[in-house]
């Protein structure tokens, strides 16, 4: 029963991560109407950006600080110069701009920094196990998984309780709309596109301790991000959370009692989900 309850709070810690990753692909895909093949790429690179900041500095909150505001820098910059100026052309063209992108940065990074991958250790101040009564968890898991729920919290107050919030769930809803009403819509775009990122940076500092970091991490977790998108349901914020969580647990307990399964479990879900209910599980039609 221990190994039972463990396995779920593990579920539920790496579900946490795909939730921001699925959350900053719904943001970008729903204003911008563009699939960002290279979100794993940013969610590498700010697992990579930290681990050097870790390094420099001797703190891992350096980087926890640091990568959302340069990663956010970052997604701004390529959004500007890479991504504006295919807006008026075929849908597929940012597309594969985003797919190429993918391997640029991932060779680059395996240039500077080797194949090999590095270990990255969790802050000492949350290097201990947290009692639970009949169970203990490592501490660092319980703060990754309530830190990020914290984030989707401040996500959703941000975009229903704010004015910035209001622009952007209209663009996601009405495009043209908005622009006739005289929003402009185009600066808009960066800073989703940017905010999108910002979320996959923090989700490769925060899951760094738990895998490591090697330069083919984004790869292996974007098409589960992908998968989370749509068993939740495109562009719903609550949707990609449920999903989040439920393939992360159901992965972990999967991962428990029949290994060999737990890598198809994502992908059974979301043919079932698009078989009986293909608007996802929160989405609309």
């Amino acid at each position: 029963m221990h190994l039972v309850v463990n396995q779920i709070f593990t579920g539920i810690v790496s579900g946490a991560v795909l939730v921001l990753l699925a959350l900053g692909l719904n943001l970008i895909f729903g204003f911008m109407e563009i699939i960002n093949f290279s979100h794993g790429a940013f969610f590498m690179l700010g697992a990579y950006i930290g681990f050097y900041l870790l390094t420099a500095f001797g703190s891992f909150w350096w980087g926890l600080a640091l990568v959302p505001l340069l990663l956010l820098l970052l997604g701004a910059i390529v959004e500007r110069t890479l991504i504006k100026p295919l807006y008026r052309r075929s849908v597929i063209d940012p597309l594969l701009l985003t797919f190429g992108l993918t391997y640029i940065v991932t060779q680059l990074v395996e240039m500077i920094a080797g194949k090999q991958g590095e270990t990255v250790n969790a802050p000492s101040q949350l290097n201990f196990q947290l009692p639970l009564g009949f169970t203990t968890y490592p501490a660092y898991l319980t703060f990754v998984a309530v830190l990020a729920g914290l984030i989707v919290l401040g996500l959703w107050l941000l975009l229903e309780r704010t004015n910035l919030g209001l622009i952007i769930r209209a663009g996601i809803r009405d495009s043209t709309m908005i622009q006739i009403l005289g929003v402009n819509f185009d600066r808009f775009r960066a800073l989703v596109f940017a905010l999108g990122i910002a979320l996959a940076g923090v989700a490769g500092v925060l899951n760094s301790p738990i895998t490591g970091v090697y330069p083919e991490m984004g790869n292996d977790i974007l098409i589960t991000a992908f998968v989370v998108v749509v068993v939740g349901g495109m562009g719903s914020f609550w949707g990609a959370v449920l999903s989040g969580l439920v393939i992360g647990v159901l992965v972990s307990l999967t991962t428990l009692f029949a290994s060999v399964y737990a890598s198809i479990v994502p992908f059974v879900l979301m043919i079932l989900v698009m078989t009986f209910r293909p608007r996802g599980l929160l989405g609309t039609t």
